[in-house]
């Protein structure tokens, strides 16, 4: 028997005795209560949580989003054959409601935007299998009851989708936004209004124990393990549902009163068709964020503005008569430094090991920006990086004589090469010469598996 078959089993022990789910009596699951403020239709939901289907589906997913390890050191490489030993145990504490989870191991990352660091929380590996457990049955249970228009960690949902919406309402002729920062929102939320909501809709004590365990196991950094008083620390599967239940008060606030928005995570845009009523919206806003959910507004980035002013999931809009989707400029000038990181001539690597990390950043940020309507920029930013390819080998080249030679060899003329390769110009000025432009053309890139962001470049 395989280990992930034994896994399996241990997951499965103790199952017996227990009542029969949905799936065993041929029925679909339940369906979650469209009153969003039910409480859970009975006090078994932790019974639900250990079952054997949730949790093999739970571990699979550790292992695929792997991670860095937690307080323990704990890899989700050697997480199965933990289980196989201890699950019996774990199963135990976790139905009888004394599973104590480990403190979060702090790491910092520094904010896409370059505004200062992000603190992540990561769990140990064994409260994300229990994290990713306990969110599959929440989550089946309360996404049906969220807003159509929140988008951020929901299933089948999607930035784009979110940025397609936003371009929606600015068509229809809603021009202003009222563009909502929260400050250090994952930091910053009250457990005492967070749990309050959690209660209204599980009724399992075990179930609201362990995620209230979750929200204070504590912080290690530098050593030493602080205390949470507030916060749903970034880097658990937990905290992104959470979140969303928190903001679906705002959520529902803004349906109420009749609002045009658009929410991912704590990103939230509303659209009107005045800067008299964005002002009305945001000062109304602000009140409710601040008193009910004691949350704080970051005056400094929040704005009632133009769209085309604004940023939204590292986008922007331009054209009156026909809305577009751009990149946002910060957007391009992160990805621009990357892009000098990676073609650096001081790395000492080939142009083929070169290309191959240009290939892993070029194809992830395609997959997001390729959704602009702008190809015009990706054509640019196509042939700017081809041309810092031909920077970095003409310098690769050094001397005259190489360079001679290797332009010859690639085609270029024998008087047109001793030009180029006895010129006085700088490397960057020659890199979008003729001589270059031929020897290093599109296709020699295309050749070496540079990928295009725009359309395929064909000479």
């Amino acid at each position: 028997m395989g280990a992930q078959q034994k896994t399996h089993r241990v997951l499965d022990s103790g199952r017996r005795g227990e009542a029969p789910t949905a799936a065993d009596r041929g029925a679909e699951p339940m369906a979650a209560n469209p009153e969003p403020e039910s409480p859970s239709a009975c006090d078994r939901l932790m019974e639900e949580v250990c079952e054997r289907e949730n949790l093999q589906q739970a571990l699979k997913r550790v292992k695929a989003n792997k991670g860095a390890p937690g307080v323990d050191g704990m890899t989700v490489q050697t997480l199965p054959a933990y289980l196989r030993e201890h699950w019996p145990s774990i199963r135990e504490t976790l139905l009888n409601g004394t599973y104590k989870p480990q403190p979060v191991r702090r790491v910092e990352i520094p904010k896409p935007d370059g505004g200062g660091v992000r603190k992540l929380g990561i769990p140990s590996a064994l409260d994300r299998l229990v994290q990713q457990a306990v969110l599959q049955v929440l989550q089946r249970q309360w996404d049906p009851t969220f807003s159509e228009s929140s988008y951020g960690f929901r299933p089948g949902r999607s930035a784009h989708q979110a940025v397609a919406k936003a371009q929606s309402y600015i068509q229809a002729g809603h021009r202003w936004v009222v563009d909502l920062d929260l400050e250090k929102f994952f930091d910053r939320v009250s457990h005492d209004i967070l749990m309050s909501r959690v209660a209204k809709r599980v009724s399992d004590r075990r179930v609201l124990k362990l995620i209230r365990s979750f929200l204070t196991a504590g912080v290690l950094e530098n050593g030493l393990v602080g205390a949470t008083a507030e916060g749903t620390p970034q880097g658990g599967p937990l905290s992104p549902l959470l979140s969303n239940l928190l903001l679906d008060d705002l959520d529902k606030l803004l349906e109420q009163r009749g609002l045009r928005f658009v929410r991912y995570a704590d990103d939230c845009n509303v659209y009107v068709r005045s800067e008299r009523a964005g002002q009305r919206v945001m000062a109304g806003l602000k009140a409710f964020l601040t008193n009910k959910l004691k949350l704080k507004v970051n005056e400094a980035k929040s704005a009632v503005a133009r769209p085309h002013t604004r940023k939204f999931l590292g986008f922007t809009f331009l054209g009156r008569k026909q809305v577009r989707r751009r990149i946002a400029p910060n957007a391009l000038v992160r990805f621009k430094d990357r892009v000098r990181e990676l073609t650096q001539r001081s790395r000492g690597i080939s142009v083929r090991q070169m290309i191959g990390a240009l290939k892993r950043y070029l194809t992830g940020w395609r997959g997001y920006f390729g959704f602009c309507e702008t190809p015009s920029v990706l054509r640019q930013l196509d042939a700017w990086i081809r041309r810092r390819l031909r920077c970095f080998l003409w310098k690769q080249w050094k001397q005259g004589r190489t360079r001679f030679r290797q332009l010859v060899a690639r085609g270029v003329g024998h008087d047109l090469a001793a030009q180029t390769a006895g010129s006085p110009h700088g490397a960057w000025r020659l890199s979008n010469s003729p001589a270059l432009s031929k020897a290093l053309s599109n296709r020699y890139f295309l050749s070496l598996g540079l990928p295009s962001l725009g359309p395929t470049p064909i000479n």
